[in-house]
Order: structure tokens, then C-alpha cells, then sequence
């Protein structure tokens, strides 16, 4: 869609001979049918009067093929009402309310809704003279092609193209977040930088010093064999003593590093939108926040100190080597252009072999977590031969690409130091003859085949540096978009406090969708007292939950507004909305630890004596202390140990704890015998008083004493009342009560 942008010339030529007098086009879109269904291209635009409906077509003449218009249908915007954009099963419409009824004036494909959708919103606010300039068009549009190269992304859930990031950019990043480990990392750097300068002393000492100048007649050194031997020992003393403190100090630096990385992502997430971890594995999240930040580790503690310190000892053998014989010292520098071509041919493949890696890696843990979260159904339904199956198809890709990878380094680095290596045969061949024809030591040869070691060692380093920078900057990249990412619900610049609620909930012209041109929800208004219970009704899937989530603003709406106590619960600090709005979800989630700690999760602070009150109101505290611990007893994850209805029961001391002042009761009573049904009752009916509640429950019985309900139908309100005067309307809501009356009466019979 475009806002008097990018008009197409035969859009302006048919409106021009339509003999109008056209305006400014305010917004423009295009769909893919025509109004019988008919795949063919149309334009929809406005102006400040008229809805222009043009079909495109393409003419073939002698100078090829242009394109041209032709004018369907125009409509005067005062005739129009309103215009909405309806979801059919693969396709989508365009409704335009008229003066005298409805009329279809576009179709589009599913595709198309987003678009459409926007138009519609578009349509509307200059029919009702709203700001035309900042229409809420709520979530944006998913393109899962890199705008760069065109290539679809790897991984849809995350839109980086492997070869179009900014690997400078992305570098200078990570060095960016050094300034906190500065002081260890310069410690080490310079203890290694010493130990270096150890090391270049000992085949001096041994070379140029011990067999030119004590072992022969003459010498400078002369007989002084023990004290250089002696002053050897001691660098070499000197040079482990170094060691062992660099180690010491790596040690405490690679601990602090991985545990600030780990936070760092960790407390990321927590600040992210429940839409973010709808799109994502839980697999790839976990490797992001374990792998990855050992990797991004690895560059602080293996690579940049070794990077730095490798680099200044290639710069000071490669002087002494210069000093000692110049001519032989460029001799070895002959293979090192051919290693530089290989790195820089290899480089951007190992790059996509360690993203391709990552992905395989994330969808295995993912199977892992799904089989092993899910292991009493695979096992009621006998299905762990599939699991193994599809467990070996995500491993066998994993083998496969680490094998690349194995091939490819196995094959590379020893290659490499093959090449390297035909350097030391060109110093004992030219070395070896200049020593025969007197131009060169004996001594002087030896310490120069010992530098020559010294040397290929951080060139070798500075080859496999592509492997190891390839994994990190691909770590690095993955820890920055959670960082980075913007999917998270904003946190307002001056957030209203409202430590004490009252309850009043209002909604006004609200639309939700999870994906955008699917709304969920649309043209939901209503208006709640503190104090009163909310019945939602519905068919599944007509959005009861979802409403439920926006109310406690688990998602933001896209359009209109939620409000409490008169106060957009976008503006409310989120400490105090959260605090005071209770849920108990219909699937039941308890923490691994006791039980006491899984109720105070609402409340750290409660003491044990209020924790033991909201189980009694709940009814869980006979079941609590007829196991083993009593309060204290540990539950494994989830909560598995316990049966379905003693987890709901926790459940509902937890909101009970909070004492919240509006609660949210999600399917609480579900899964529970009768007997233990009316006990809760009871205690919920204790809890409702004074507190605005909202409640979902499929058996709609249990909803006859609420003050009002809300009938949902296809994600709009289409009834309100009580009980008693839905069932006098006869509508929607009376048919649900007798079709599930029915129904529990053919299992009554049945049974």
C-alpha cells in the first residue's frame, strides 16, 4: 500500500477520462481477484470524494507490451457508511456499508488481507475525518526475503541474510562490549606478552649465544656453559610462572564472561513480547542462551588476548629473523600469500557452515524438548519409535553439517600446514649451503630454525582464526537480535502509577489479530463496573482467550484501546497493572521447586501463614499435607508428579495470594471431579466479591451467576446479558446451553 506515493501513470489516465473531478489519492492498493473470484490484477484508490475500483490490463502492440486501465466501478465516498475487510475460507472482500445495504466491491487472496485490511482502516478514517496520517495499522508485514539480494532468509523466524550482514560493523560491536573485562584482559595480554618475550630469549640463548660464542674456541662467552644453561632454566622458570598466573587469571575472566553473556540474554528475553516466542523454537532459544554465549566467550578468552599477542610476535620474530638474515627471512614468506587466498576463498563458505549449523543444532534440540515435554503422550499413544525417527532425521542433518565442517577444516588447516612447512625446508636448504660456504653461522642457522618455529606457530593461529571468528561473529550476531529485538511491548516514557485499582475496565473499537490480515478480535467495545463477573461465551476459537491476554495486556490490541479505571493500560506502569490482575490459566504451569514457592510466586514476600490460607480457600491443603514434605515437598517440572487437579488447585491459591483486583478464570474449575467443582465454587464465589473478574468456562452452567456475559461469534461481541435474558432472546447463546445440555444428557443416558 502507498500514501500519496508511487501512483502508476494509468491509474492518474483512467481517472482523468472518467470525467471527475479527482482529487489528491489519498491511499492506494492493489488485490489479485476480481469480484467473481477470478484471479486478475486491481487497483483500489481514493481521494478526498470517490473509491476508484480499475482493473489493469496489458496490451501487446507493435513497439511490445504497455499497460493500461479500465474503470469498474467508482462510489461516492458520502454513500459509504463504512468499509470492512471480511476473511472467507482462501479468500478475503472488501464491504462497503452503503446508504442501502452491503455490497462486495473487491476480493482478494489470503494473501492480499493484510493489505486490504489497511485500506479498509485507511477508508475509514477519512470517512469519519480521523488523522489520516497515522492510521493504526498494526503489525507489519512480514517479508521473508532479504531486501538487499532478493535470497529468501535461511530461517524465516529470523530475517538476517548470511551473506549480507555487516561483519565490520557486527565486529566493532563486540569489541564494543570489552571495556568491562579491560583490566583482566590487559593482565593477560601483557603477562602474555612477557611470556612471549621469554620465549623469543630461549633459542637466542641456545643458538647465536651457546654455539657461536661458548662453544667455540674464542667465543665471547667462552667456557660459560653452565651460566647460560643456568640463565636459560631460569627464563624458561620465569616463563612457566607466567603461565600459571595467566591461567589462574583466564580462569576467573572466563567465568565472569559467561555468566554476564548468560544474564545478558537471559534478562533480554524476559523483556520480550509473548508474539516474539509464538514464532521461535524453543530449541533455538535455549542454544542461544547456552552455546552461543560459549562461543561468544570463546573470542574474549582464546581469541582476542591470542589474537593481540600472536599478532606482536609475528612483528618482533619476523624483526629478528630480518636482523639475523634478511634475505632468508623473506625465503619463508613465500608460501604466506597462498595461505591469505585460502582464507579469503574459504572464509564466507565456513561462514554458512557454522549458521547451518546453528539452525540444525536448534531444530534438534527443539525435537529434544518437545519429545521429552510431551513424553506421557508419546508414550499413551505408543510413538516412540516416531520420535526416534524424527530425532535421527534432525541429528543425521546435524552430523551432515558438521561433517562439512570436519571435512573442510580437516582438509584446510593441515593443508595450510603443509604449505607453512615448505618455509623451514627453504631455510635448511639455502640456510644449510650458506653455512657450508661460510656465510652464515652454525649458530646463527640453529637459532633461526627456532625462530622459524615461532613464527609458524601465530601464522598457523591466524588461520584457524577464520574458523573460530566465523562461530563467534555467528553467536554474536543471534545474541543481538534478542538484545535488539523490538518485540516487546513498550514500556511508556512517563508510566501513570496506579498502585490501587478499582476495577473498572472498558474497551473501545479494539481489533486484535496474532497475524496481520487474520484479525482475532474486531470491533469489541464494552464497558465493565468494579466489582462485577464478566461471563465470556463462545464457541472455540471465537477469541475469549485472546481477550483475556489483552486485558491483562499480554499482547497490545491494534487498533482502538483498552482501558482501566479511565487509563489506557498502555500508559499504566506494568509493575502495577501486573500486580493487581490475578489469572488462572486453563493450563496449569508450576516451577520446579516445592510447593510453598510455587504458590508464593505471586507473592515472594507472603509468609507461610497467608500461603496456607489461599490453599485452604482453594482446597488444596488436605492433598498438601498428606504428601511426604508437607509444603516443602520439591515438584518436578510442570508440575508432573501432581494429578491435574491438584495442579489446578495450586494454581488457583497463586492468583488467591496476590488478592489481585481483577481476576482472570480461564477454564479454573476444569478437570476437576464434582465434589472438588463445588468446593472451589464456593471458595471462587468468596474470592469474586469486590474484584472485576472475568471468567471462560465451556460448561456454561457455571456461569449463571455472573452479572453479565459476553457472547463471542467469530471475534466480535454479538450478545450481551445475563443468563436468563440470553435465553429468552434465543440467539447464539441459547443454542450453545441446549446443544451442551443435550449433550451432557446423551452421556447422562449413556452413561
Amino acid at each position: 500500500m502507498v500514501n500519496n506515493l508511487d501512483v502508476p501513470t494509468f491509474i492518474q489516465d483512467v481517472i482523468d477520462a472518467s470525467g471527475v473531478k479527482q482529487g489528491q489519492i489519498r491511499a492506494i492498493t492493489s488485490s489479485d481477484l476480481d469480484t467473481v473470484g477470478n484471479f486478475h490484477l486491481t487497483w483500489i484508490c481514493v481521494d478526498e470524494q470517490w473509491l476508484y475500483i480499475i482493473e489493469e490490463q496489458n496490451i501487446k502492440g507493435v513497439k511490445g507490451a504497455s499497460t493500461t486501465g479500465r474503470l469498474v466501478n467508482k462510489y461516492l465516498l458520502t454513500e459509504i457508511e463504512d468499509l470492512r475487510c471480511e476473511f472467507f475460507v482462501g479468500s478475503t472482500a472488501l464491504i462497503a456499508k452503503m446508504k442501502n445495504g452491503e455490497r462486495i466491491i473487491s476480493r482478494g487472496s489470503k494473501g492480499k488481507g493484510g493489505e486490504l485490511s489497511q485500506f479498509s482502516r485507511l477508508v475509514n478514517a477519512l470517512l469519519k475525518k480521523e488523522d489520516f496520517k497515522t492510521p493504526a495499522f498494526g503489525k507489519q508485514e512480514r517479508n521473508n526475503k532479504c531486501p538487499k539480494c532478493g535470497k529468501l532468509y535461511p530461517d524465516p523466524s529470523r530475517p538476517v541474510c548470511p551473506d549480507c550482514i555487516d561483519k565490520k560493523t557486527l565486529f566493532k560491536r563486540v569489541l564494543a562490549l570489552t571495556p568491562k573485562y579491560k583490566w583482566p584482559i590487559a593482565a593477560m595480554i601483557f603477562i602474555m606478552f612477557i611470556s612471549s618475550l621469554m620465549g623469543l630469549a630461549s633459542p637466542y640463548l641456545t643458538g647465536r649465544v651457546l654455539i657461536d660464542e661458548a662453544l667455540v674456541a674464542g667465543g665471547k662467552y667462552e667456557g660459560m656453559i653452565g651460566q647460560i644453561v643456568l640463565v636459560t632454566v631460569l627464563v624458561n622458570i620465569l616463563a612457566l610462572v607466567l603461565s600459571i598466573v595467566h591461567g589462574r587469571i583466564n580462569a576467573g575472566v572466563t567465568a565472569e564472561i559467561i555468566y554476564d553473556l548468560k544474564t545478558m540474554i537471559f534478562s533480554a528475553m524476559q523483556r520480550l513480547s509473548l508474539s516474539f516466542y509464538n514464532k521461535r523454537q524453543t530449541g533455538s532459544l535455549m542454544t542461544r542462551v547456552n552455546n552461543d554465549a560459549m562461543d561468544l566467550q570463546n573470542f574474549f578468552h582464546d581469541g582476542l588476548p591470542y589474537f593481540i599477542v600472536n599478532s606482536v610476535k609475528l612483528v618482533g620474530v619476523t624483526i629478528l629473523l630480518l636482523f639475523m638474515n634478511w634475505r632468508l627471512t623473506l625465503l619463508i614468506y613465500i608460501p604466506v600469500p597462498i595461505i591469505l587466498l585460502f582464507i579469503y576463498k574459504v572464509f564466507p563458505y565456513l561462514w554458512k557452515l557454522h549458521s547451518r549449523r546453528f539452525r540444525a543444532n536448534a531444530a534438534l534440540n527443539s525435537v529434544v524438548n518437545d519429545s521429552l515435554t510431551g513424553v506421557r503422550v508419546v508414550k499413551a499413544f505408543g510413538k516412540e519409535d516416531e520420535e526416534i525417527k524424527r530425532f535421527s532425521i534432525r541429528s543425521k542433518r546435524v552430523y551432515d553439517v558438521q561433517m562439512r565442517i570436519g571435512n573442510l577444516s580437516s582438509t584446510l588447516f593441515p593443508s595450510m600446514s603443509f604449505i607453512m612447512g615448505l618455509g623451514q625446508l627453504i631455510v635448511w636448504g639455502v640456510g644449510g649451503w650458506d653455512v657450508v660456504t661460510g656465510k652464515m653461522t652454525f649458530g646463527t642457522l640453529i637459532s633461526f630454525t627456532g625462530y622459524i618455529g615461532m613464527l609458524y606457530e601465530p601464522i598457523r593461529f591466524m588461520t584457524e582464526i577464520v574458523d573460530w571468528w566465523s562461530s563467534s561473529m555467528n553467536s554474536a550476531q543471534r545474541i543481538f537480535e534478542i538484545i535488539d529485538s523490538n518485540d516487546y511491548l513498550p514500556s511508556p516514557e512517563k508510566p501513570v502509577r496506579m498502585p490501587n485499582i478499582k476495577g473498572n475496565v472498558s474497551a473501545k473499537d479494539m481489533e486484535f489479530g496474532y497475524e496481520e490480515g487474520q484479525p482475532v478480535l474486531q470491533e469489541i467495545s464494552f464497558q465493565v463496573e468494579a466489582g462485577e463477573m464478566i461471563g465470556l461465551v463462545g464457541r472455540s476459537g471465537a477469541g475469549k482467550s485472546t481477550m483475556i491476554n489483552l486485558i491483562s495486556r499480554l499482547y497490545d490490541v491494534d487498533r482502538g484501546s483498552i482501558s482501566i479505571d479511565g487509563v489506557n493500560i498502555k500508559d499504566i506502569a506494568q509493575e502495577d497493572l501486573h500486580r493487581q490482575i490475578g489469572m488462572v490459566l486453563q493450563e496449569t504451569f508450576l516451577f520446579q521447586g516445592s510447593i510453598l514457592e510455587n504458590i508464593a510466586y505471586a507473592r515472594p514476600d507472603a509468609t507461610p501463614e497467608e500461603v496456607i490460607r489461599a490453599a485452604r480457600i482453594a482446597n488444596a491443603h488436605d492433598f498438601i499435607m498428606k504428601l511426604p514434605d508437607g509444603y516443602e515437598t520439591v515438584i518436578g517440572g510442570r508440575g508432573q508428579d501432581l494429578s491435574v487437579g491438584e495442579r489446578q488447585r495450586l494454581a488457583i491459591a497463586r492468583a488467591i495470594l496476590l488478592d489481585p483486583k481483577i481476576l482472570i478464570l480461564d477454564e479454573a474449575t476444569a478437570n476437576i471431579d464434582t465434589e472438588t467443582e463445588q468446593l472451589i465454587q464456593e471458595a471462587l464465589e468468596q474470592l469474586i466479591k469486590g474484584r472485576t473478574t472475568f471468567a471462560i468456562a465451556h460448561r456454561l452452567s457455571t456461569l449463571r451467576r455472573a452479572d453479565r456475559l459476553f457472547v463471542l461469534e467469530k471475534g466480535k461481541i454479538v450478545e450481551v446479558g445475563t443468563h436468563e435474558q440470553l435465553l429468552e432472546r434465543q440467539g447464539v447463546y441459547e443454542k450453545l446451553f441446549t446443544t451442551q445440555r443435550q449433550a451432557l444428557e446423551f452421556i447422562a443416558v449413556g452413561g
